[in-house]
């Protein structure tokens, strides 16, 4: 009798788990974006991306405030 009844509790656990709705698949991830060109700051050493940078005569620099100081007119 016992074994009668942990086959039945066995079938109910394996009729439950496969009753049990199927999980969404999560959505693919974006792809990660290129990677960007970096360049340094005259004035500060600061890293930055080149989409960022303010230019000057004689190079990139991290703002106007810098170019201005490192006398890197405008460009």
């Amino acid at each position: 009798m016992k074994y009668l009844l942990l086959v039945a509790v066995v079938l109910v656990v394996w009729w439950l788990l496969r009753a049990r709705p199927a999980r969404p698949k999560p959505p693919d991830a974006p792809p990660p974006a290129d990677p960007q060109a970096m360049v340094r700051c005259r004035h500060c050493g600061l890293h930055l991306p080149r989409d960022e940078a303010v230019a000057g005569d004689d190079g990139p620099y991290c703002s106007d405030a810098h170019r201005l100081a490192g006398g890197g007119g405008p460009r």
